[in-house]
């Protein structure tokens, strides 16, 4: 029964950054929740797709002989050797120094096949064609910019490409950075999933640029709770070029600003987020941030203005 729901066709790539320790995975596949199922990756150590007939003690599995410095090429050959359905089996495995290799067993549903670079490797099956892990090869080393961004990119060029010949549900990206969790106590960098829609790889995109704008927000707050409020603040002046119509980033620039010494600058983007979000006006009125403001006429004409 090789139509069976386990046997879903995917189409992922593995990649990593060895500058910065980075690594993760971006699949796509007609199936529920494929983010369950394939990604895994640990910072500085690797990253790992497991697909069709997908065995999920693979990445546990090849994280830890990665730990130990085993070469993804070895990796592959141990954690297969003693796997009787290995050979419909795929997975694909690279390693924090960007060493790669990719596996697809002789019974993977046609067409199935990967390709492995540095730094990367992609590989899919049930697919339209090789054309799509070519696609996704091609856009991972030609896009510009951190690990999300062209695994990101990799997976959209799989997807113009063909993608699932059977067409579309699910996606997700993981990516693992080093203390790049939230408030930096994981790795835990990026994690989204779309687990059933229409346009899965759109949504993904979608909740990625989102992700990555409250990522920079959490790298300014890091740098505010150490007082570093001029550095802060050119951070937030760079989310504000990107995001102009978002509230909460206005007014947390506002609240650096003020902080920073910079009175007028402050009330301008608290201005602006008001008129974005006045609800926001709730939160102005007692924020310490501010306390620099409190006997600004401006400052109070403002919050009355939206109270």
């Amino acid at each position: 029964m090789k139509t069976r729901e386990l046997s879903f066709g995917t189409f992922s790539i593995v990649g990593a950054d060895p500058r910065t320790g980075e690594v993760g995975v971006a699949v796509a596949s007609k199936f529920l929740a494929v983010g369950s199922v394939v990604p895994f990756a640990q910072a500085g150590v690797g990253a790992v797709a497991t697909q069709s007939y997908a065995n999920t003690t693979y990445g546990p599995r090849g994280l830890e002989l990665m730990r130990r410095k085993v070469a993804p090429s070895q990796i592959l050959q141990r954690i297969t050797r003693d796997d009787p359905q290995r050979e419909q089996r795929q997975v694909g495995i690279v390693d924090a120094q960007g060493r790669s290799a990719t596996f697809t067993g002789k019974n993977c549903i046609r067409w199935a096949g990967g390709i492995a670079g540095k730094n990367f490797a992609a590989q899919g099956n049930i697919l339209t064609g090789e054309a799509v892990v070519k696609a996704m090869a091609q856009a991972f080393q030609n896009t510009q910019g951190e690990l999300a961004l062209k695994l990101m990119a990799a997976l959209e060029a799989g997807e113009r490409a063909g993608g699932d010949s059977r067409g579309k549900q699910s996606a997700a990206i993981l990516v693992a950075r080093p203390n790049g969790g939230y408030g930096g106590f994981d790795d835990r960098y990026i994690d989204l999933r779309v687990d059933d829609h229409p346009e899965p790889v759109q949504e993904l995109r979608r909740l990625l640029n989102m992700q990555l704008l409250f990522r920079r927000q959490d790298r300014a707050f890091r740098l505010y709770d150490r007082k570093q409020y001029q550095a802060a603040a050119r951070v937030f002046a760079d989310i504000i070029r990107d995001a102009p119509n978002d509230a909460n980033a206005h007014y947390n620039y506002a609240c650096i600003l003020a902080l920073a010494g910079s009175p007028k600058a402050a009330l301008r983007h608290l201005k602006r987020a008001l008129e974005l979000d006045r609800n926001l006006v709730r939160i102005a009125v007692g924020d310490p941030d501010f306390a620099s403001l409190r006997d600004n006429p401006e400052f109070q004409d403002l919050l009355k203005q939206y109270q």
